[in-house]
């Protein structure tokens, strides 16, 4: 009997989903799940042809693999990951691989690369972006881990991903250990900044300029025309002109408590650790926290005070302002979080190919746009690019929006509408392009209460002072000085 190529574990949506996709691209897939229930519901309805083989026991999944044997896990992060490794430990043998296509915290995949070399197999821990659709017709694969495992999988990942225009697929080897999951960690990060910049896109159209969802489905169904351009746009048109039973918009009836599933909040606490400003992408986090204080924001509603939104103008103009407004906390956000992936792989000692992750993202995954091919040739231009806001193109972007920008942000804050991402990549921006900023009465306070000391600007970066500033606080300073 012929042996499988690759095997899966995990029969949820996006595990039989990929097993589909693999089984559609030629390969013959075995598949296992915890509960054997849902093995033999697959195999004998969506899942019945030749190249998908159901297996019931852990020994006989694994048995019924060529070798090296290559094992796909779909399952929860966290610990059922890692009780699924120990399952599975004693009937490999060396060499075979373990890759892990959850949404993994990228240190478990540190540890996990580690811990199964030292056994003698390979691990790799795949980002996999798209969702459902994605993981059927094509997702992004973003795989990282053990680099002598990536021969045995490539014609696989790169068979099931999606496609650009010119038939490249949206999948390469990212970078050692946890690079995958980094990267997908960080996509993540992004996909939460774009959905809050289009969901207050949104909600200044409604509130501020009284529009109905069907107007407001005409100008994203416009948007995506253009330089906007993705798959978040398309799809909150399709959102927007969707209706109920009774023919009212659909969006209207929706609970506005946001949920979440933690990565956003890794994404942010990455950023922490590694000292880098993704303050668009920790404010969507922040506003999906607050937007689930439901009740509490209904009682609040009926206590506290503020403008009562009113718009007198030109609402084409308007509308124009949000759409370059957009555009440019866009660029604010992918210039934050490629700024997090390069500390990171300084950090960890990845060798990250930016360009290439750019093009991983232009198909497939949930922030694929046309907007991702200039990142793409920024880094081609310039692999030791600092910032994407230094390239000449973003640069004159950012020029060309900055008026519309400013008017958008200016206009909500005056009229009580809270645009928490727009806010913070303007305040991003206007930081990042001063000279001066007030971090200098920040270090005497610092100094003054703590003796942490300060650097001066008449002398040489590197030598740090301290002042007496109340003459009796005495000579010592703090052990430590952190920028």
């Amino acid at each position: 009997m012929k042996k499988s190529d690759i095997g899966l574990i995990g029969l949820a949506v996006m595990g039989e989903n990929l097993v589909m996709n693999m089984a559609s691209k030629g390969f013959t897939v075995s598949v296992f799940n915890r509960d054997i229930k849902k093995v033999s519901n697959f195999v004998e309805n969506r899942g019945k042809q030749e190249n998908i083989i159901g297996t019931y026991t852990i020994e006989a999944f694994v048995n019924s693999l060529e070798k090296p044997r290559k094992i796909m896990l779909m399952i929860k992060s966290g610990q059922p990951v890692d009780a699924t490794i120990e399952i599975l430990i004693p009937y490999l043998e060396k060499g075979d691989i373990i890759i892990d296509g959850g949404n993994s915290y990228f240190s478990d995949s540190i540890r996990r690369t580690k811990y199964l070399e030292d056994k003698g197999f390979l691990f790799i821990g795949a980002g996999v972006s798209g969702g459902e659709e994605g993981a059927l017709k094509g997702p992004s694969i973003m795989p990282g881990g053990s680099l002598k495992a990536w021969p045995y999988v490539e014609n696989i990942f790169k068979a099931i991903s999606a496609k650009v225009e010119d038939g490249t697929p949206c999948c390469d080897w990212v970078g050692e250990d946890g690079a995958g999951h980094y990267v997908k960690m960080v996509h993540n990060g992004i996909e939460y900044g774009d959905m809050q910049l289009i969901s207050e896109a949104y909600q200044l159209m409604k509130e501020h300029l009284g529009m109905t969802a069907d107007e407001m489905h005409t100008v994203f169904e416009e948007w995506n025309k253009g330089e906007l351009n993705s798959y978040l746009i398309e799809i909150t048109s399709d959102i927007l002109g969707y209706k109920d039973v009774d023919g009212s918009a659909l969006l209207e009836k929706i609970l506005d408590a946001a949920g979440q599933k933690g990565t956003g909040k890794w994404a942010s606490c990455s950023a922490l650790d590694e000292g880098i400003p993704l303050t668009l992408i920790g404010e969507s986090v922040f506003a999906r926290c607050l937007s689930a204080l439901k009740e509490e924001r209904v009682v609040a509603s009926k206590i506290l005070s503020g403008p009562r939104s009113k718009f007198s103008g030109d609402k084409k103009a308007f509308i124009e302002d949000i759409k370059n407004a957009l555009y440019a906390s866009k660029i604010i956000s992918y210039a934050q979080g490629y700024a997090l992936m390069r500390a990171a792989a300084k950090s960890f000692g990845w060798n990250l190919n930016y360009g290439g992750i750019a093009l991983m993202w232009r198909g497939g995954c949930i922030i694929r746009s046309a907007f991702l091919i200039k990142i793409k040739e920024a880094y081609d231009h310039n692999p030791e690019l600092n910032n994407l806001l230094l390239d000449p193109f973003f640069r004159k972007v950012i020029e060309h929006t900055q008026d519309s920008w400013r008017r958008v942000c200016g206009s909500a804050i005056a009229n009580g509408i809270p645009i928490p991402a727009f806010t913070a990549a303007l305040t991003y921006y206007d930081g990042y392009r001063s000279e001066h900023l007030p971090a200098n009465l920040l270090q005497a306070q610092r100094d003054y209460f703590g003796a942490h000391t300060y650097e001066r600007t008449d002398r040489p970066r590197g030598e740090f002072f301290h002042t007496n500033w109340t003459g009796r606080g005495g000579n010592t300073t703090s052990d430590t000085y952190t920028v």
